[in-house]
This record gives structure tokens, sequence and C-alpha cells, in this order.
């Protein structure tokens, strides 16, 4: 680490918790972030501005007007480019010592695999299930840390999913008929996705520098219109058709 690094971290490295090791530990690790909206934009500002070394940008969606409300990492000039262009520009102007590599594509199950194998940790900033199972599986699979993210209207809510604990599949179930609801369907408070967002990036720097206690087998849950958190414990399912086999 040089004389820039240590003087750009210094405030995190003062943390008797993290110190140097863990500071050390942060500037070796490779992150894929799976989506660049409302929860991927504040995971990708902190985990870059906390020195992640590595962070790996997917999403094949356009920044659109309607998503300036909350997904901050964009701007208005940047409406109609490439999310994962204009992510990566935001984070090079905050931190140009972090690589990053855009994946501007739908990632298909085995290119999804394959970039789960090469990373520490995945963070699941989607906004539906079919794609949520999918990384849960990836991850399940490479036995690789994932922390997932959600909001809707007033709610959001955030687990951590380890290798060994239950996984998303234990949570819900992929036959249970879920409504596909988004934001562009039934809205979003702005700073919803920035609160839950910042958490998803808490537990990943926790989890990257092994500190603390991850949200493992607990589902926080936030009710934005009471300012109410709750926290709902969960076990690994012993019938899970992802998990199960890895027993």
């Amino acid at each position: 680490m040089n004389d820039q690094q240590l003087l750009r971290y210094s405030r995190q490295i003062m943390l008797p918790q993290l110190d140097y090791q863990g500071q050390q530990k942060l500037l070796n690790a490779k992150v894929l972030i799976i989506g660049l909206g409302g929860l991927g934009s504040p995971v990708a500002i902190y985990l870059a501005a906390a020195g992640v070394g590595e962070l790996r940008l997917n999403d094949f969606d356009r920044v659109d007007l309607s998503n300036l409300q909350r997904q901050i990492v964009h701007t208005t000039e940047r409406v109609g480019q490439c999310k994962v262009l204009s992510a990566a520009a935001t984070i090079r102007q905050l931190n140009p010592e972090i690589k990053l590599i855009t994946l501007n594509q739908r990632l298909t199950a085995s290119r999804l695999a394959a970039q789960v194998d090469e990373v520490d940790l995945v963070i699941d900033a989607s906004d539906n299930f079919e794609t949520r199972f999918a990384i849960n599986a990836a991850c399940v699979e490479q036995k690789t840390p994932l922390i997932s993210g959600a909001v809707i209207r007033f709610e959001g809510q955030v687990t951590t999913l380890l290798p060994g604990g239950p996984c998303y599949r234990c949570l819900y179930q992929d036959d249970d008929n879920h409504e596909a609801e988004r934001c562009s369907e039934t809205g979003v408070l702005a700073p919803l996705p920035g609160i839950i967002g910042s958490i998803q990036a808490t537990e990943a720097l926790k989890q990257l520098a092994a500190i603390g206690e991850p949200l493992q087998g607990k589902l926080l849950l936030m009710d934005a219109l009471t300012m109410e958190w709750r926290t709902l414990r969960y076990q690994r399912d012993p019938s899970c058709p992802v998990c199960n086999h890895e027993r």
C-alpha cells in the first residue's frame, strides 16, 4: 500500500477491527455487481470509495431519465448511455485506482457461473426473481458469498448468503408465483435503494475483510413509512433443490 492509499483509506485503517491488514484484503478483492440501478448505484460507489480493488459491473440496460430519481451513479448528461459505462465513469472520478470490468450484457448461465467463479463476492442488485434465483444457483455452485438486496415502494430487505448456509432458494420458492413487481410498475421512494444498497455494501466490506457478524440466516427488513426495522431468521431448507446437495 503506497502513501496515497494510506491517506485515502486512513479513516478505515484507523478502525482497530479493520486496520492495515483488513484494508489490504479489500484492495486485493474482486466483486461482481449485478445491476447498476437503484441498489447497484450506492453499492458500486461505496465499494469503490472503500478501496475494493476490482469491480465487475454487469447490466445490459441504458440510463433513462426516470432512473435518475434514485440511481445516483448516473447523471442527466448520460441519459441513453449504457449503465455500466455510466457507472464506470462515476467510479473513475471517485477512485481512479479501482480496476473496472464492464459487462454490458445479459449473462447466460455458463457466463454467469464463470464470472462468479472468478470473484470473491457477488452483489445481487437485480430487480426480478428470475435473475435472483439464477445468481443464487451460480453462487451456491461456485461457493461464492452473495449479498442480496431488494426494494419496492417503501420497503426494503437485505440478507447475506454464505457457502454452507441457507441460500436464497431456501428463503423464497421459485414456484410460489411471485409477481415480478418492479419500481417502474409500483414506484419506490428515492432514498430507499440508497439505504438498502449501503447496507449491502457494508455487509460486503465486512465479509471481504473478515470482520463483524454477517446477516447470514437473517433477513433484515425495513419499512420506511414507519421507520421500523425487523430481523427474520431463516434456516437451510433440507429439501432445497439448490443447496441441499452441498451438505
